[in-house]
């Protein structure tokens, strides 16, 4: 679908977003950053995402061994505050009491770099979601499952949660962290297929 000039290297370790690339056939190698994923709940959710996903790529590509293009991204929930992933259960079942019986934003930051091109390109993603009243006993039974974990948000759209989310608007892929269509149209840009 898309023919990159070089190797694509993810700096991420999410079985999410290599399902997604593997989907758009896309080869490519894995290579997660250490960024250490710190901010503040005062911060802007769009620029955090942009600000994390480009950090993460720029550590990768840093530290490259070969000529390649560096894919990075960063996901975060907002409903009043930023939503990152729990630390542990009590957090994961505040996080769903606060999530359930309204609507929140998914926020995911995407960068490229090119370090011997001298490119990079960050962007972001904004997808709106609904989710159903939960009462204390459903939440409880999806904590249990452990779906939760390592999940900005304390849910996974794509697994058991599915069940909660009666709409969303925008990006479904978004939601499980990598937004397919902004990523094709980003790839087109580097590949200079379309204009920048």
């Amino acid at each position: 679908m898309i023919r990159l000039p070089k190797k694509l290297i993810l700096a991420s370790s999410s079985p999410r977003r290599r399902e997604i690339l593997e989907q758009l056939g896309i080869k490519f190698d894995v290579v997660p950053g250490s960024v250490e994923e710190v901010y503040s709940g005062a911060e802007d959710p769009a620029e955090l995402v942009c600000r994390l996903a480009l950090m993460k790529a720029r550590d990768v590509a840093d530290r490259a061994l070969e000529d390649c293009l560096v894919l990075a991204a960063d996901t975060v929930v907002y409903k009043d505050r930023l939503l990152g992933k729990p630390a542990d259960r009590e957090e994961a079942i505040r996080m769903l009491e606060q999530l359930q019986n309204g609507w929140h934003d998914v926020y995911t930051g995407l960068a490229l770099v090119d370090m011997k091109a001298g490119y990079e390109s960050v962007c972001y993603e904004r997808t709106r979601v609904e989710m159903m009243g939960l009462t204390r006993e459903q939440i409880e039974s999806y904590i249990d499952s452990g779906e939760y974990a390592d999940k900005a948000g304390a849910y996974a759209v794509q697994g058991l949660a599915a069940a909660f989310i009666p709409r969303i608007i925008g990006c479904y892929f978004n939601v499980k962290g990598l937004p397919v269509n902004l990523l094709y149209r980003e790839l087109l840009k580097y590949t200079g297929t379309v204009d920048k």
